[in-house]
């Protein structure tokens, strides 16, 4: 009965084998830094006690290492895969208020819409965690990014791909003491280079 088993199981695999496409393609990497101007859309806080300080605006970085997971063909715009970690400063607006400062990583998907121009828009999507910490207060909370992003590629003749995007996040963070969480909405404003 063992024998069987183990028979099964190589014909099947050998089976699932041959059924796939017989070219096999080395998928490229892409490595990406930006950095850019970040607003403060929103703070939602339904709590008893609702969460004030004033950081309206600030600025971040992030690098990315990406991954090639689609337009191996001519016909098929390019899709990737990323993981990103980064790093933002949001400024006190006034003397009363702490700065607060993230530090976040995940994944992103981005996909290239067209192929082999000199521009190329891009959309993107991406889950990240986030480790947010105040001027002033020890410790920091962890809590989770969604955001969505759209820009545009600008291909050289050389391998260096400059590129610019405006970005949509929305943030959810636990409130020490309180079951209500604090939610944030940001734009953010984007310029880097690939390579």
């Amino acid at each position: 009965m063992k024998k069987f088993f183990i028979f099964s199981f190589l014909i099947i695999s050998l089976a699932g084998v041959s059924a796939q496409d017989s070219i096999t393609y080395k998928v490229p990497h892409q490595l990406s830094f930006e950095g850019g101007y970040r607003y403060v859309l929103s703070v939602i806080d339904r709590s008893a006690m609702p969460f004030v300080n004033n950081a309206s605006h600030g600025y971040g970085f992030l690098f990315d290492y990406g991954w090639k997971v689609s337009g191996f063909t001519k016909d098929k715009p390019n899709i990737f895969l990323s993981v990103p970690i980064g790093y933002t400063v949001m400024l006190a607006d006034d003397a009363a208020s702490n700065s607060i400062s993230m530090l976040n990583y995940g994944w992103t998907v981005r996909h290239e819409i067209g192929k082999n121009n000199k521009i190329v828009p891009f959309a993107g999507y991406g889950l990240l965690l986030n480790t947010l910490k105040m001027k002033g207060t020890d410790g920091g909370v962890m809590g989770h990014q969604t955001q969505f992003e759209f820009g545009a590629n600008m291909n050289t003749s050389s391998k260096l791909k400059y590129f610019a995007k405006i970005q949509y996040s929305y943030n959810s963070f636990p409130k020490l003491g309180d079951s209500k969480r604090i939610h944030f909405q940001y734009l953010d404003l984007r310029v880097g280079v690939r390579f």
